[in-house]
Order: structure tokens, then sequence, then C-alpha cells
């Protein structure tokens, strides 16, 4: 097989592979020092990761008796206002119903009418906040397709983390949510507009007059929520500002590609090099226009939601110690008071169970909230670090082949003289590629300067059945990969 020696300038990127033992490294010692296995690539570490992800959700998922889903939104036009309705099916196995199915439609009026009432019942237990009623003017339109989309995830992620609480999803206003074909005899039944003005009212005084003493247990969780609404809240600031600076790129990317296919029109001699550059820039385009499409869809709408439940987190803690400091001041009145003890200290000691249940209520949901925040932030990061090693492989993999087809025509080999080839081997996959498209040909070809050669499969590193293209180094029929692959 002919081929070409190596330009210097790539000789920094090789491996140096001058003794057997620098091969055994890549070839059969596949542990760390401690014993450990050693991941294949940067692809194969975050399926690890996934693939433990996905058995945790198969067990939750095999432990659910009530699944919900929230879909088919339409748009309904009155001669007032315009608003979407949601489909609401559900899916039970619980003896409380009365079916195994429903299916409802959803304004999302009711939703805050659900959510509204949890807290009014459940005022220490943690509430899965709702995505916002209003988004800022001029940054997204109320009633665009995607605006719609991304409210509808967010309205279907609050049902499912209502029916996975073990309070909340045993609330009778839950299930008239799920069940009930229309909602407005049961909105008219609860506390009418005078007592929860008088509960607002209390709330505020309860807040001014303060807490003598905050249980320290307490007083570390305000602090670990204060701290985390801090870093959340930066992280989403910072997240969207690089969305933001990564389509203005796309917006250069997509201005520069065209400005070489013009100048290679003017250059004869140029023509070829300058085509290939544009090309790489236009398909670096796409894959730029990926990834921002995924830390959009993924990234952002989890750490916002976390930014949002940061809030329902403050305004709990806010609600215990009103609580506590309604007792307190009770306890007070009662101490200074010489007449109505008797009516006084039924009083106190109905405050007394309320704090103790309140404050129950709220360290057995703590627990369990760090648990589902700390699962669902971790499975963000992983899906962002995946797409991040995909798009930075095919970007490599996109300028190699470019580099390969500007190599100059190969001198002579000598005799005997060992040399290392760049090549590219293209992903497994079962859809038919474009035979034109050398970087991404499918079924393990091999590719050098243009000529495909087919690679049995059990010579193949693990890697190349994922979903990137991947830079190898072919010496004497073996491949060896470079920096974090190991050839099996």
């Amino acid at each position: 097989m002919s081929g070409q020696t190596v330009p210097a300038d790539f000789s920094g990127h090789m491996l140096d592979l001058d003794e057997d033992e620098d091969l055994e490294v890549f070839s059969k010692n596949t542990s760390l020092a401690d014993g450990s296995p050693m991941p294949n690539s940067p692809s194969s570490m975050v399926n690890q990761y996934r693939l433990e992800e996905d058995e945790e959700e198969q067990q939750d998922a095999n432990a659910k008796d009530i699944f919900v889903t929230v879909d088919n939104p339409e748009s309904h036009v009155t001669a007032i206002e315009t608003f979407i309705m949601y489909r609401v099916l559900t899916k039970t196995t619980r003896s409380e119903f009365d079916s195994s199915e429903y299916e409802v439609r959803r304004r999302y009026q009711d939703f805050l009418w659900l959510r509204s009432r949890l807290e009014e019942n459940h005022p220490t237990l943690i509430v899965h906040p709702l995505p916002e009623k209003f988004v800022m003017k001029g940054m997204v339109e109320r009633f665009n397709d995607d605006f719609i989309e991304t409210r509808r995830r967010a309205l279907h992620r609050f049902l499912n983390k209502i029916s996975e609480h073990p309070i909340l999803s045993c609330s009778q206003h839950f299930r008239v949510f799920l069940t009930a074909q229309e909602l407005t005899s049961h909105k008219k039944q609860g506390p009418g507009f005078l007592s929860r003005m008088g509960e607002t009212v209390r709330a505020v005084a309860n807040s001014v007059r303060g807490l003598r003493s905050r249980p320290e247990e307490f007083t570390t969780m305000q602090e670990y929520v204060e701290d985390f609404s801090n870093k959340v809240c930066s992280v989403d600031k910072v997240t969207q500002r690089i969305i933001k600076e990564q389509r203005e790129y796309l917006d250069e990317m997509r201005q520069y590609g065209p400005t070489y296919t013009q100048w290679a029109g003017s250059e004869e001699e140029l023509a070829e090099p300058l085509k290939g550059v544009a090309g790489c820039v236009e398909r670096c385009s796409k894959e730029t226009e990926e990834q921002i499409h995924h830390l959009s869809e993924v990234l952002v709408p989890a750490l916002h939601e976390y930014v949002l439940c940061a809030e329902t987190l403050k305004a709990v803690m806010r609600r215990r110690d009103n609580i506590q400091a309604e007792f307190e001041a009770k306890n007070e009145a009662l101490a200074s008071r010489k007449v109505d003890q008797e009516a006084l200290q039924e009083e106190v000691d109905a405050l007394a169970d309320r704090v103790e249940l309140a404050n129950n209520a709220l360290k057995g949901d703590w627990s369990r909230w760090q648990s589902s925040m700390r699962t669902d932030l971790r499975s963000a990061f992983i899906s962002t670090a995946e797409k991040n090693v995909e798009y930075y492989e095919k970007c490599l993999a996109v300028w190699e082949s470019f580099l390969l087809s500007q190599r100059a025509e190969p001198s002579e080999q000598r005799d005997g003289e060992e040399r290392l080839i760049p090549v590219m081997v293209g992903h497994h996959t079962s859809r038919h590629c474009d035979p034109n498209d050398q970087t991404y040909e499918c079924l393990h070809n091999l590719h050098v300067h243009g000529q495909k050669f087919p690679l049995d499969s059990s010579s193949c590193c693990s890697s190349c059945c994922s979903s990137e293209t991947l830079p190898l180094l072919w010496m004497e029929n073996r491949m060896v990969a470079p920096s974090l692959m190991i050839v099996r």
C-alpha cells in the first residue's frame, strides 16, 4: 500500500512508538495503576455514566404506579383572550382512582391552581416550580412553536415530579386535576378571598416580628439555599451568555465559508484548497448549530428549572419561619395574659403541633429534593459533556480530512522503513451515508489518501461504533489510537 511521509508540522501530534512496549501500552494494558479498567475514549466514559443512569431510571419506572403525559397543545382564541390547552394523559394502577386511564384538557391557569392548592395544604413540602407565566418582551413570542414546546416539557416535568412525590401524589387536588373534565366547580371550593388575605397579613406580621431562635438545622438549610441559588443563577446566566456568543460565532461562520468559495472563482491555482476550506467551514457550522441547539434544549432548561427551585426553597423556608414565629408570639401572649389562658393554651398547643409537623415535613422532603436535584443536574452535565466530545471530535475529523487531501505526492519509501500514516475510520451505522463524504463513511471503511480499505470489526477500536469519527494511526496492519483511545 503506497503512502506518504508525514510532514514535519504533524510530527508533534504523532505518538512516539519506537519500542514494542509502547504499543503494549495501547494494545494490552487496559487497566490503571490501581487495577481499575481504563475507559477507551471520552465517548465510552460518557456511555458508562449513561448506562448507569438508564439503569436507575428503569428501577424508578418499575416502582411507579402512576404515569402522566402532557402533550398535544392546542391554541384557543376567544373574544377576550388567546390561550393554549394541553392534553393530560394519566395511566395508573392506584386503587383510589375509579379508572386506569384518564384524558383531560388543561390550560396554564389550571396548573397554577393545582400548585397553589398543594402549597396551601402542605406549606413546608417542596412543590416543584412551574415555568414562568410571562416572558421578557422581545425575548420570545408567547405563542410561537418553540415557546409552546418549551412550556409543554416544563408542565410535563411538573406533573411527573408531583406523581413521584410520596405525599403530594396522594393529594385530593392532584387526583381531581388528573381526572375531572371541568375544574370550575373545584376552583370555587377552598379558602375564599378574605381568608387568603388574612393568611397573608399574618404571614407579613410574623415576618416583621421575626424569630427568637431558628433551629440550627434549618439555619444550615437556609445558608445552603442561599449559596445554591447564587451558584445556579450564576451558571445559568453564563451559559445563556455563551449560547448568545456561539450564535454570533455561527453567524460569522455562515458568512465566512462563502467568502472562500467566491475567492476560489478568481484563483485557479488555489481553487481546490479554497473550496476545501469553504466545505470544512460549512460542515463545522452545522455541527456548531447542533451544539447550540443541544445546550438550549438540555442544559439551559435544567439550570433554569433549578433557578426557580431555589426561589421555591426560599418560599418554603419563609413559610416554616412564619409558622414558628406565630407559635412564639402566641406563647409570649400566654405568658403575659392572666385571663382567657385556657383558650389561649389550646391555640399554643395546636401551633406547637403545627410547628412540629412543618419541621418534620421539611426535613423529610429536603433529602428527597437534594437527591432529585443532583440526579437531574448530573444527567444534564453528562449529556452536555457527551455532546461536547461529539462536537469537537467531528470538527477535528473535518479539518484532518482537509489536511489529508492537501498532502503532496509521496516520495518512494526506503526498504524496511516503518511509517506512521494518519488515517480516518468511519463509524458503524445502519443508515446509508454519502459515499462522497469520506470523513463519515459507514461500515468500518478505512480511508487512506482517498482510498477505502474495509476493516474487520474485530480489529476496530471500540469507539468507532459511537456517533463520532476519530483519528487513528495505522502501522503494519495494526491500528493504534492516539491519546485516550485504547486498542483491544
